[in-house]
């Protein structure tokens, strides 16, 4: 779908996820309209909202070049200050917009107020309690279980893998395509650390990684997450082995690895 002469929003534009949704969204045509932090302390109160240009961001460019050295972003690409936290901060950015895709939070690991997405947007949770193995099929009518993650008290408590690209692109196709409605998971392969870095051993030989997790414990039982629902926005998802060798050749090419 062309995205000619349609305005977009793209919230907390300089993260990982949402650079790669301005870089598809400038591909497909469109026009973005991108919010930066206005301060790197989400708490101090923003200036007038202003489009930023290349010297003006937080006065560290290399904050955002990466998404001004985008094909199309000359023409089509105007990045703005905005703070999460404030009401009403992003109204006169969002104006005139066809659409918004926010990916804009502030990373409060230890937060009693989480105002930042209600400035956004308004919604409701549930959970179930449902075990996790291999003939649990878990698709978007689950929801994470806020009493497994606060006893294990661990941020990365699955073992789920989906490529940036497809999450980026799924963005981009839940607004487009007019049927899609609703929550839509994003996973490409549940799998366990043990066997990406089985994966990793076979491409790359010479790359040294352990061979079994520092802590000594078994691996999860595995489950299955179903992907219906998102193949039916268009979704091809990425092989585990290719968004691992393309991360691992990412990482060489910008001397982040050496081997």
């Amino acid at each position: 779908m062309s995205g000619a002469g349609k305005v977009v929003c793209v919230t907390g534009a300089s993260g990982y996820i949402a650079s790669w949704i301005v870089k598809l969204l400038l591909d497909r045509g469109y026009t973005v309209k991108g919010t930066v932090p206005a301060s790197h302390r989400w708490m101090i109160p923003r200036q007038l909202t202003t489009v930023l240009h290349r010297s003006s961001m937080l006065g560290d460019p290399k904050k955002v070049d990466h998404l001004l050295s985008l094909h199309g972003a000359k023409e089509r690409l105007q990045l703005f200050k905005a703070n999460l936290m404030e009401e009403g901060s992003f109204d006169s950015v969002v104006d005139g917009c066809e659409g918004v895709f926010h990916t804009a939070s502030p990373v409060l690991l230890e937060s009693s107020n989480p105002q930042g997405g209600f400035n956004i947007f308004h919604g409701s949770v549930a959970f179930n309690n449902r075990p996790r193995n291999p003939d649990v099929v878990i698709d978007e009518t689950w929801f994470s279980d806020p009493v497994y993650c606060e006893e294990s008290k661990d941020l990365m408590v699955s073992h789920r893998y989906v490529d940036v690209r497809d999450v980026a692109l799924a963005h981009i196709l839940a607004y487009e395509v007019s049927s899609a409605s609703g929550r839509y998971c994003l996973v490409g392969t549940v799998t366990n650390s043990s066997e990406a870095v089985n994966i990793l051993h076979k491409l790359y030989p010479a790359l040294k990684l352990p061979e079994r997790p520092e802590d000594g414990k078994p691996a999860e039982p595995l489950y299955q997450v179903s992907k219906k629902k998102a193949e039916s926005l268009g979704i091809h998802f990425t092989p585990l082995e290719v968004t691992l060798r393309d991360t691992v050749e990412s990482l060489k090419e910008k001397n982040f690895l050496q081997f």
